[in-house]
């Protein structure tokens, strides 16, 4: 019988507008109203997600950043693993070295050194989203959604790191090349840090967390609290940072706009973002209960 549900955002919950659609909000708010516990397991900062499903009128936990930040219903932060200065400052050397842009996501905001090349990534991510956008086009979104969103512009990352008040939740770092360039990266990272976790949320970019910072220990953690046992829980993803939380559970749903590895890995297949995938698992599920 499931408990509780775990749902990714993008590529999952959310559709191509970036909204969480009607139907699959009736559908959460008839499971919250059914006793099953809902949760959001996203890479996005808290305050990117949080009125993301407010909007809909759903109240949840959050799973935030991968998993280096948990919040309870109330926003109330629960738990905070941010990556260690020393192992960030090696990175960020790393990174800059090879000529990779990357962002910085700390405590109080995401954190970018070239506002031009921020604009092209989410120029980028707009045009892979909605093929039928030019690039052109995609470059004017990106400039007016900037302006709505919480960015903080730096000359130099150093300063993050010689801040005692601040820390290191999350980098991230972009490659149009996709896996051909980022997967030798990744793997050079992970030689040399024993303590990150690296995961993506698209063909164009890897995730940087605290190897304890993954969705599936944060829902797990979770589920301990409310003494469910992981064969009590559905998790519903898309991408490569939803495997650990796809493995863990007893019952896991892959979009049908997942990855391949997603694919192979659950052991359910739901519609896709666009056509309320999520929505129509959690009846599914809810039917057989």
């Amino acid at each position: 019988m499931i408990s509780i549900i775990a749902s990714d955002m993008d590529g999952t919950l959310l559709n191509n507008e970036m909204t969480v659609s009607d139907f699959n909000a009736q559908a959460i708010l008839k499971a919250q109203q059914q006793g099953v516990h809902f949760i959001v397991s996203t890479g996005r900062r808290y305050s990117e997600a949080q009125p993301l499903i407010a909007a809909q009128g759903i109240t949840a936990p959050l799973i935030t950043l991968n998993g280096a930040e948990v919040y309870d219903a109330s926003g109330k932060m629960l738990d905070m693993v941010p990556i260690t200065k020393t192992v960030s400052r090696a990175i960020f050397h790393t990174l800059t070295s090879q000529g990779y842009y990357f962002e910085v996501v700390g405590t109080d905001g995401v954190y970018s050194n070239n506002k031009v090349k921020r604009i092209e990534e989410i120029a980028y991510l707009l045009t892979n989203l909605n093929p039928d956008t030019s690039f052109k086009i995609a470059i004017s979104l990106a400039s007016a959604r900037l302006e709505l969103m919480d960015i903080n512009y730096v000359d130099d990352y150093s300063d993050l790191l010689n801040d005692p008040k601040k820390h290191i939740m999350k980098i991230i770092a972009f490659s149009q090349a996709g896996p051909k360039k980022l997967q030798p990266l990744s793997d050079e990272l992970l030689a040399k840090h024993s303590s990150i976790k690296i995961t993506s949320s698209s063909r164009s970019n890897i995730e940087i967390n605290n190897i304890n910072a993954q969705k599936g220990i944060a829902v797990e953690r979770y589920a301990n609290m409310l003494h469910t046992p992981m064969s009590d829980v559905m998790a519903i993803g898309d991408n490569n940072n939803d495997v650990s939380m796809l493995k863990l559970a007893g019952t896991s749903y892959a979009m049908g706009n997942a990855s391949v590895e997603v694919k192979q890995l659950a052991n359910h297949l739901a519609d896709t973002n666009v056509n309320d995938g999520v929505g129509k698992a959690i009846l599914e599920v809810l039917a057989q209960q």
